[in-house]
């Protein structure tokens, strides 16, 4: 089943939370609650009339760039065209976009959207994704290039899940190319693992109206069981995993008390954690799982991105607040590239070749000049 209200809920969704918690990101808890009283932070605080994302969504657009070239060279070149090779690809171009504004505007190699000026700005990227895109070797799963678990990997491959419904690739494909992709910057088991179950988490709940995010979760636990079962610290992810539904289904402590108890989201499997603990607790309600994934001292962009990938592509964009919507940073730009995803997965040669825009899109990269 295909759906572009949970594509487009899907990739909304995760810049709705991540843009919300970008705002209060290096921020503690006393801060927080001092600065916007007992609920939080509850309202995008905005800039010059804009709810600013940051470099989570950011890369998340540049991942799903990738796997949209991929499939159109194989398409026009006649063989296939490795997607990590694409993501990687964009991923050097979406690091141009963060030297922009000190080093003046450079050409993409091969992604669209280095051409949007809202697109070059620096926002707050990771280290450890800056380092590894300056190498010139990106890492793998087989061969890592650092020891990082940071939750750089994570909070960028919702896309992954949303544009596979699995009918052209086993499920274990799907999520192994999360892996991966999070794998070129973060070498740790618990950077690039947690990755693997978002993107399995997604390509459920985006794919299957009957599926429930405790599903879903229940689920991509028994993928990482099969895809990581000789690594060494499978059994932490799961353990996390595990005490984030539990305190989820305890109504006794407050969101933040508990949230505290799963770790700040610098770390992959935190990240996922808090993500997985706000999904399930408010499993029909966008506005208050958000709220709640953003509003601790630790990674707030991030674990609210992570939270809004999943329960956009549960509820749909239907489900996100006209509140969240009014404001919010290349809201156009992001939808566009859910449309893209959502017929990308089934373009033919002729649609690419009489297509004008998605030739310029995906094969000059000249859009939208």
């Amino acid at each position: 089943m295909r759906d572009t209200d949970r594509y487009h809920g899907c990739l909304i969704g995760g810049a709705v939370g991540d843009a919300l918690g970008y705002a209060v990101e290096f921020w503690d808890e006393g801060q927080i609650f001092s600065r916007y009283g007992e609920k939080g932070i509850t309202e995008y605080a905005m800039v010059d009339g804009a709810a600013r994302i940051s470099d989570d969504t950011q890369m998340t657009l540049f991942t799903a760039n990738g796997l949209l070239i991929g499939t159109t060279l194989s398409l026009t070149q006649g063989h296939k065209e490795p997607y990590l090779s694409c993501i990687a690809a964009c991923y050097r171009d979406w690091l141009r976009t963060q030297a922009a504004e000190e080093f003046g505007f450079e050409p993409p190699e091969i992604s669209w959207l280095n051409n949007l000026p809202e697109m070059n700005h620096s926002r707050a990227p990771g280290n450890t994704c800056i380092r590894s895109l300056l190498r010139e070797s990106l890492g793998s799963v087989a061969d890592p290039i650092n020891n990082s678990k940071g939750c750089g990997g994570v909070m960028r491959v919702a896309p992954i899940g949303l544009y596979f419904e699995g009918k052209h690739c086993a499920p274990e494909q799907i999520d192994m190319l999360g892996a991966e992709a999070a794998a070129l910057t973060h070498g740790h088991e618990l950077g690039y693992s947690p990755a693997a179950m978002l993107v399995h988490i997604v390509q459920l709940l985006a794919h299957n109206a009957d599926a429930t995010v405790l599903q879903a979760v229940e689920e991509a636990k028994a993928a990482a069981v099969r895809l990581f079962s000789q690594t060494e610290h499978l059994g932490e992810l799961l353990a996390l995993i595990d005490r984030a539904v539990s305190l989820a289904a305890d109504s006794g402590a407050d969101d933040p008390d508990n949230i505290r108890k799963l770790g700040q989201g610098w770390v992959a499997d935190e990240a996922l954690a808090i993500a997985v603990y706000c999904s399930v607790r408010y499993d029909s309600d966008f506005e208050k799982a958000v709220i709640a994934a953003v509003n601790h001292g630790g990674d707030s962009d991030s674990t609210g991105a992570v939270t809004g990938n999943i329960l956009g592509a549960h509820l749909g964009i239907k489900a996100i607040p006209e509140k969240f919507l009014t404001g919010l940073e290349l809201r156009d730009t992001i939808l566009e590239i859910a449309d893209d995803l959502f017929c990308g997965s089934e373009i033919s040669e002729e649609r690419v070749r009489r297509d004008e825009v998605w030739s310029r899109k995906y094969i000059t990269h000249t859009y939208p000049n």
